[in-house]
C-alpha cells in the first residue's frame, strides 16, 4: 500500500513557533471565504453555511488539499461581507463573524451581534516537523482561549466521571473503554470540530485550550455556531457530518446477551424461556466462537462450530418466536480463514497484536475501499443472507493489546496507521452501512459497536461503553460518559447491564446479593438509555437466573423491562426527532436548563427526551461488603433514599406517585430496590404503549396519553412501517398532541402523512396525572377520557 508523498516543507525547523510577521499580506477572496498569507502561514477561511466556518492553516510553502473523511456537507456560504477594521480583516455571514489578524493569522469568532464565541490564542498555531513512514509531516497544535467560567463538554466517551472538561486533560485515542471524538461543545452555544485522525491530546489550563495531534499536514477545524443553544450546536454538527438514520423499531425493546451462547439450542432456549415467562424480549445476541474454538479460524464469519449445525434454522426459529438476532463480527481474522487469505494476498492486513493474543490473527485495512468491499462480501454471503437482523461489530478501535511503538508504523491505504487511527471505526462501519443499503432497503441497518468517530452517526451505529467492570464506581461514571458523547453529536449509546467483567467479585454469581443489587440498579438505568441490553461474562444475565417470578430480583427487573415497552411510542417519536431534527435523546441537563448554575457540571442526572428526568441509583444501598468474604445479609424490604436535584425553571411530577415539586431544589427520594427516581417535567404530554411481549405484538391496542399539568406543552407522535427505508420517501405519519394548561384541553391535531399498513383509527386514553391518577408502569386502571381517533382533529377537555 503506497504512502502519500508530501511536498517539501518550507522552513521545516523542529519546534517552529509562528511569530508575528513584519507586515500584512493582501488577502484573496474565494468562493467560500478568503485566503491570506503571513510571513509563515497560509490561512484559509471557508464558510460551509452561515453558521459553519472552516479554518485551515498550513506552513507557507507546504500547502496541499486536506480531504476530510468526516465532512459530507457541500459548502453553501450564502452572502458574505468583507471589511477591514481595527487592523483586522472581517468576514461575516448573517449569523457569524470571523476576524483575522493579517500579521499573525490569528482567528477570532463572534456572533453577528458582536458577541464573542471563541478565539485562537496569539501565536497559538504550532507545527513541529517530523517524519512519518519516511515522509515529511508535522505534529500540529492549536491553542484557543475560552471565556472565564465557560463550560465545555463533548470529546467522545471517557471513563473519568467528568461532565465539564474545563481544567482537564483528555487523551483522544481509540481504546476499549474510550471513544475519541474531537468535538468540543461549549455551554455558550457553539462547537468546535478538530478534523484530525491521529492521537490527539486535549488539555485546558490557564495557558489556554489545546488540541495537540501527533500527525497532520495542516491545522484544520470547524466552528459550529449553534445560535446560543446546545441543540443548535448538535444540529450544525450533524449538518456538517451527516444525519443519523432510523433504527428498526424493535431495537427499542429489551435485548438479552452474554459472553457467548455456546450453541444454537442454548440461544433458542433463552428466547423460549422469556416467552414462557411472559417477560418482554425483542433481541438476542450471538457473541464470538460460532465459527469454532480454533483461533486459526477466528472470525471466519462461517458457522464452523458443530454446536451451530443449522444457522438458517436458528435465525428462522428466532423470527418465529417474534424476536430478532444480531451476531458478533470482528475486524480481525485468523490465518486459515478465507477472508485472511484474500486480504493477505492483496497486502490488506496490519501487523500488530490484537485480540486474541496470537500473531496469527490480523486486522484488515478498513481505509482501503476494496478491503471494505471484501469485508462485506463475507458478511453478506455467510451471515446477512440468512436473514440476520443486525451486526455487533466488536473491537472497532481496533484494540491493540500490546501497544508496541511500531504498531502505528503499519501502512494503510491513507498513510500510516498513526495518521488515521482514530477514524478506523468510522471507515469500518461505513463499509458495512453502505453495502447493506446497496444490498437491500427492506431491512434497516443496525450496527452495535464498541468505538466511534466523528460522523459515524450517519452509519446507523449504536455504541456501547466497552468491557467495563462490574463495580459501583464504574456504574457511577456511565451517565457522564454517555452525556458527553451525546454532546459531541452522537445520539445512540448503551452499556453492558451489570458490567462486563465481574472479576471474581461475586463468588455466588447471580445468587450473590451484591451482584443482584448492582445488576438491578444498572438495569434500571439502562431502561432509560437508547438501548437496553444485558451482557457480561462468567455470571449469566438472563432474568430467570436471578430468581423465580415473585422473588424481589425477578420482579424488580421485569418492572423496568415493562416500563421500557410502555415507553415505546415516546422512544420511537424521539428517535424520529433524532433523524429529522438532529435531536438528542440522552440529554445533559445544561442542554435544557442552561441558566441553572447547579447543573453545569452535573453528570449524575439527565433528561431522557424532553419529558423525563432520570436519576440513576449508582451506589450500593443494601449490601455493605467491606470484606467480600463476609457479606452482611441484606434486607431488601427496607427503604433507602437518594438525593435528587430538580432543575429550576419548571415544576416536576414524580412518575411513580404523581406528587408535584417545585424546581430549583434538592429532594430526598425514597429508593426501594424496585424503584429509580424518575420525574416528569410539567407540561409534558407522554404517550405510553401497551404492555406486550415484543414490539408490535398489539398494534391495535389503545395508546395512553398522560398529561402533566402545570405548563403548556406538546408532543409529536410518529409512526411508520418500522423496518425499511420507505420513511425516507415520505411513508410515515405524525400526530401532534397539544396541551393548553389554562383551558385544561388537549388538542389531537389532524394526522399528517400516511404509510402502507397504517392504523386508520386509534383509541386514545387520555389521563390527567395527579397523585391518584396516571402513575407508574401499570395500564388500564386510571380514570381516563377514551376517544376514538380517525385522523381528524379532536379536542379533549380534562
Amino acid at each position: 500500500m503506497p504512502t502519500p508523498i508530501l511536498p517539501p516543507l518550507f522552513a521545516a525547523t523542529l519546534g517552529l513557533l509562528l511569530v508575528p510577521a513584519a507586515h500584512a499580506q493582501q488577502y484573496q477572496k474565494t468562493a467560500t471565504g478568503l485566503q491570506l498569507s503571513t510571513d509563515s502561514l497560509t490561512v484559509q477561511v471557508q464558510f460551509y453555511s452561515p453558521d459553519i466556518v472552516r479554518v485551515v492553516k498550513f506552513l507557507k510553502g507546504a500547502e496541499k488539499e486536506h480531504k476530510s473523511l468526516v465532512v459530507v456537507q457541500t459548502p453553501a456560504p450564502g452572502k458574505l461581507k468583507y471589511a477591514s477594521k481595527d487592523g483586522f480583516i472581517s468576514l461575516s455571514s448573517n449569523s457569524t463573524e470571523v476576524r483575522i489578524d493579517p500579521k499573525t493569522g490569528q482567528v477570532r469568532f463572534l456572533t453577528a451581534k458582536n458577541q464573542p464565541l471563541i478565539s485562537e490564542k496569539a501565536s497559538g498555531s504550532r507545527f513541529t516537523a517530523k517524519q512519518d513512514l519516511g515522509a515529511a509531516t508535522y505534529r500540529v497544535r492549536q491553542l484557543f482561549q475560552l471565556a472565564p467560567n465557560e463550560a465545555v463538554y463533548g470529546l467522545g466517551q471517557h471513563q473519568d466521571g467528568h461532565l465539564n472538561y474545563r481544567g482537564q486533560k483528555v487523551l483522544l485515542k481509540q481504546r476499549n473503554l474510550d471513544i475519541a471524538v474531537p468535538v468540543l461543545h461549549s455551554g455558550k452555544g457553539y462547537g468546535l470540530f478538530w478534523d484530525n485522525y491521529s492521537t490527539t491530546q486535549f488539555a485546558d489550563s490557564d495557558q489556554g485550550t489545546l488540541f495537540d495531534s501527533e500527525v497532520g499536514d495542516c491545522a484544520d477545524y470547524y466552528l459550529l455556531n449553534g445560535g446560543g443553544t446546545a441543540d443548535g450546536v448538535v444540529a450544525q454538527y450533524r449538518n456538517l457530518t451527516g444525519q443519523a438514520p432510523m433504527f428498526p423499531r424493535w431495537t427499542l425493546g429489551f435485548w438479552q446477551s452474554k459472553e457467548r451462547y455456546r450453541g444454537q439450542d442454548e440461544l433458542l432456549d433463552v428466547v423460549k424461556k422469556y416467552r414462557a415467562l411472559g417477560v418482554p424480549l425483542d433481541g438476542i445476541v450471538q457473541d464470538w466462537q460460532y465459527w469454532g474454538e480454533n483461533n486459526d479460524y477466528w472470525n471466519s464469519t462461517e458457522f464452523g462450530n458443530p454446536r451451530f449445525p443449522d444457522p438458517q434454522g436458528m435465525v428462522d426459529e428466532v423470527h418465529k418466536l417474534n424476536a430478532h438476532q444480531i451476531i458478533s463480527v470482528w475486524p480481525s481474522f485468523g490465518k486459515k480463514t478465507k477472508a485472511y487469505q484474500e486480504f493477505a494476498s492483496k497486502d490488506m492486513l496490519f501487523d500488530f497484536i490484537t485480540w486474541p493474543r496470537t500473531p496469527h490473527v490480523k486486522v484488515y485495512d478498513a481505509f482501503d475501499p476494496e478491503a471494505r468491499d471484501i469485508y462485506w462480501s463475507y458478511l453478506n454471503k455467510n451471515i446477512f443472507r440468512l436473514g440476520m437482523d443486525g451486526w455487533w461489530l466488536d473491537a472497532t478501535e481496533p484494540d491493540q493489546l500490546q501497544p508496541f511503538d511500531t504498531d502505528d508504523d503499519n501502512e494503510t491505504a491513507l498513510g500510516s496507521f498513526r495518521r488515521v487511527r482514530n477514524a478506523y471505526p468510522l471507515m469500518s462501519t461505513t463499509g458495512v452501512y453502505k453495502h447493506q443499503r446497496e444490498t437491500s432497503e427492506a431491512k434497516r441497518v443496525f450496527i452495535l459497536t464498541r468505538s466511534a468517530f466523528a460522523g459515524q452517526q450517519r452509519n446507523a451505529t449504536m455504541v456501547w461503553s466497552g468491557d467495563v467492570n462490574s463495580r459501583w464506581d464504574v456504574l457511577a461514571k456511565q451517565p457522564a460518559a454517555a452525556l458527553n458523547l451525546s454532546l459531541a453529536g452522537f445520539p445512540y449509546w448503551n452499556s453492558d447491564i451489570g458490567g462486563f467483567f465481574p472479576y471474581g467479585e461475586y463468588p455466588k454469581g447471580v445468587k450473590d446479593p451484591a451482584f443482584q443489587e448492582l445488576f438491578t440498579r444498572w438495569q434500571q438505568f439502562a431502561a432509560l438509555t437508547p438501548m437496553m441490553r444485558a451482557h457480561g461474562e462468567n455470571t449469566p444475565r438472563e432474568i430467570y437466573q436471578f430468581g423465580e417470578k415473585g422473588s424481589w430480583a425477578f420482579d424488580a427487573q421485569k418492572k423496568f423491562v415493562d416500563l421500557r415497552y410502555r415507553l415505546q411510542p415516546y422512544l420511537y417519536a424521539n428517535a424520529w426527532g433524532v433523524t429529522s431534527r438532529a435531536g438528542t435523546l440522552m440529554r445533559a441537563l445544561p442542554m435544557d436548563f442552561p441558566t441553572d448554575p447547579k447543573v453545569v457540571d452535573m453528570g449524575s442526572e439527565y433528561m431522557f427526551g424532553p419529558a423525563l428526568l432520570v436519576r440513576p441509583v449508582v451506589e450500593a444501598q443494601y449490601v455493605n461488603r467491606p470484606d467480600k468474604n463476609q457479606p452482611v445479609p441484606p434486607n431488601f424490604s427496607t427503604t433507602k433514599t437518594t438525593e435528587v436535584y430538580l432543575p429550576a425553571g419548571t415544576s416536576w411530577v414524580d412518575f411513580w406517585t404523581g406528587k408535584r415539586h417545585n424546581g430549583g431544589q434538592t429532594v430526598q427520594r425514597q429508593t426501594p430496590i424496585d424503584l429509580m427516581p424518575l420525574y416528569v417535567r410539567a407540561g409534558s404530554v407522554l404517550p405510553l404503549g401497551p404492555l406486550q411481549q415484543y414490539t408490535g405484538e398489539k398494534p391495535d391496542a389503545p395508546l395512553e396519553i398522560r398529561v402533566y399539568p402545570g405548563a403548556n406543552g406538546e408532543f409529536m407522535l410518529y409512526e411508520d412501517e418500522n423496518d425499511n427505508y420507505n420513511y425516507e420517501k415520505g411513508a410515515y405519519a405524525t400526530i401532534r398532541l397539544r396541551w393548553n394548561d389554562k383551558a385544561r384541553q388537549l388538542t389531537i391535531d389532524n394526522r399528517a402523512g400516511s404509510f402502507p399498513g397504517m392504523q386508520q383509527q386509534r383509541t386514545f386514553r387520555v389521563v390527567l396525572v395527579d397523585e391518584q391518577h396516571g402513575t407508574g408502569v401499570g395500564e388500564g386502571t386510571e380514570p381516563a377520557k377514551e376517544v376514538r381517533y380517525t385522523g381528524k382533529k379532536l379536542l379533549v377537555k380534562l
